[in-house]
């Protein structure tokens, strides 16, 4: 004779739990836009009638170690630094080096006009303004300069 698990009925509940949120997920697809989170970039995705903006946190990165790219409505965020520091005390040497790199893609949720896209840093937060457009032309994509 088979005990019964007094574990089972919570079992069943976070199955049927997890198929909700699967059902959830599934009809919100294709309506919000997409992140792919890769490492340390806290961002705000704003839609106007006539833009969109893109905020992002990227304290203590100079403006010639951001490279921002847009293409197939797809904005890439890459930052990049690294540094050295040596501390002499007596006989000891600390010596130590850091490498850091972030980068974050977000799926636009209008289609943008990549040319006149614009960017500026300033006290730790980027801010991307991409006009709107209602045609896209297809291409490679396009850079953007950080001001």
């Amino acid at each position: 004779m088979r005990r019964s698990n007094p574990f089972d009925e919570i079992e069943r509940m976070f199955e049927r739990m997890s198929r909700q949120f699967d059902e959830m997920n599934r009809s919100y697809e294709g309506r919000l836009p997409t992140v792919d989170r890769t490492g340390g970039v806290s961002l705000d995705v704003a839609e106007y009638d006539d833009e969109v903006v893109v905020m992002a946190d990227l304290p203590g990165f100079g403006r010639e170690d951001i490279d921002l790219t847009v293409a197939d409505d797809r904005l890439t965020i890459r930052a990049e630094r690294s540094g050295d520091e040596e501390e002499r005390t007596g006989e000891w040497v600390r010596r130590e080096r850091r490498h850091e790199s972030v980068s974050r893609s977000v799926t636009l949720p209008a289609a943008v006009d990549e040319d006149r896209a614009s960017a500026s840093y300033a006290n730790g937060v980027l801010t991307v303004t991409l006009p709107r457009v209602e045609s896209v032309d297809e291409d490679e994509g396009h850079h953007i300069d950080v001001n």
